[in-house]
């Protein structure tokens, strides 16, 4: 493991951050007289940002913490674009209320992790301000004269689409020329020396190193963090129930705690460093666990996660309601829960029916599926009859029927 004068990238090294720098000796040695100014760059494709951009975020945290100013950029102009890297297709296109939408959505959880108060406040920008009034011909001739097609052509979020004979639009095309003038401006607007991101950004990153030289810049960097896979080579953030939401709104707390909980054992020891800010002494510790014990590690990971997103208070609930649900065997009251209209408790609700309207299967026939493999549980007891119906002798003294699909995956129907 390298060792730099800077405390940036002795942290960032440290914890595991560290996938491709531009010159890292260049850049520690910046960072070593004062703190740098880095932007990450954030495109409004949808309302919620998932779990699989919580590494750059991060980066951007500790970047604060060691006296850095970190940037936010929001990509109003470049969404209505759309990014090519590591996408088979083109995005679907996004009308301009949308991308407004989507962006004031996104804006909530940035607040969590960086501090836009302060001596060194962080600054949240949006590159609609300087990409939308441009004018195409003086924007071909200032900036699109310094690219290259065929260096272009080299960069793998295009060779990527040519390669499997699948289409690029010229638009797309050109995204990586906003991005990089994006770093450029950026610079010339705040002084922005550094730019971060995952390791699939690279070309796009060091294009903007290479703009910025031409166009005259000072000396830009570029900093990647690797794409994170579980130990088992899943894609991070990625679940049967589909993307791990960062705004509340998609994702409540619990289940959020939930994701981190059930993490594999493998992946304990490096999910601490990235995601969390427990001491490496403490986070050592709780690798070495063996057995059981490990579940003591994912409880932490789970909670210190949970936290920095959501706080303290909600990490804590989310703990407590999974002791109970669990451990203790009660009713946690944080579960997902789906309104019933007591009449229709009254009446009798087929089991089959109350999986899927929990959200639990997408159909009978998964539930049927579900019943024969012994997967199926309503308030902690096994369901072997399909023909099952729950009513109000199902319901506990909080007014709820508990429904569990497999180990992890629960739910409740409250009475209304």
């Amino acid at each position: 493991m390298p060792s730099f004068k800077s405390d940036f990238l002795n942290v960032l090294s440290e914890r595991g951050f560290i996938n491709q720098c531009s010159d890292p000796e260049g850049l520690d040695a910046l960072a070593a007289k004062g703190g740098v100014t880095a932007y990450v760059g954030y495109d409004c494709t949808g309302p919620s940002l998932h779990v699989g951009h919580l590494l750059s975020i991060m980066m951007l945290r500790w970047l604060q913490k060691t006296g850095g100013k970190p940037i936010t950029l929001m990509g109003g102009g470049t969404t209505r674009v759309g990014d090519p890297s590591g996408k088979d297709e083109a995005r679907r296109f996004l009308s301009l209320q949308d991308i407004e939408d989507n962006k004031e959505s996104l804006k909530t959880v940035f607040a969590r992790f960086v501090d836009y108060e302060g001596e060194n406040a962080a600054v949240m920008m949006d590159n609609a301000g300087w990409l939308a009034p441009l004018n195409y011909i003086d924007f071909l001739r200032d900036v699109g004269r310094h690219f290259s097609v065929n260096r272009m052509l080299s960069f793998e979020s295009v060779k990527m689409r040519l390669d499997r004979h699948q289409e690029l639009s010229f638009l797309e095309f050109n995204y990586m020329i906003l991005q990089a003038y994006d770093f450029v401006e950026l610079h010339r607007r705040t002084g922005c020396v550094l730019q971060m991101g995952g390791s699939d950004q690279w070309g796009n990153i060091v294009s903007g190193i290479d703009l910025g030289r031409r166009m005259g810049t000072d000396q830009l960097y570029a900093l990647t963090c690797p794409l994170i896979t579980t130990a088992s080579g899943a894609k991070m953030g990625k679940t049967a129930q589909g993307a791990v939401w960062l705004n509340e709104k998609f994702m409540p707390a619990y289940g959020y705690w939930q994701f981190w909980r059930n993490v594999e054992d493998a992946d304990v020891g490096r999910f601490l460093r990235l995601f969390t800010e427990m001491p490496l002494a403490e986070i050592a510790k709780l690798e070495a666990l063996g057995g059981s014990e490990i579940n003591e590690a994912k409880k932490a990971l789970a909670t210190e996660a949970t936290a920095l997103l959501h706080g303290r208070e909600a990490a804590l609930a989310a703990e407590e309601t999974s002791r109970l649900t669990f451990e203790a065997g009660e009713t946690g009251a944080d579960l997902p829960t789906v309104e019933v209209p007591r009449a229709e408790i009254e009446a009798g609700i087929g089991v089959l029916a109350a999986f899927v309207r929990a959200g639990l299967a997408s159909s009978n026939g998964e539930v049927r599926r579900l019943i024969r493999s012994g997967g199926i549980k309503v308030n902690d007891a096994a369901v072997s009859d399909e023909r099952a119906t729950l009513g109000p002798a199902d319901l506990n003294e909080a007014g709820a029927i508990k429904l569990s699909s497999g180990r992890k995956r629960h739910a409740l129907l409250r009475a209304s």
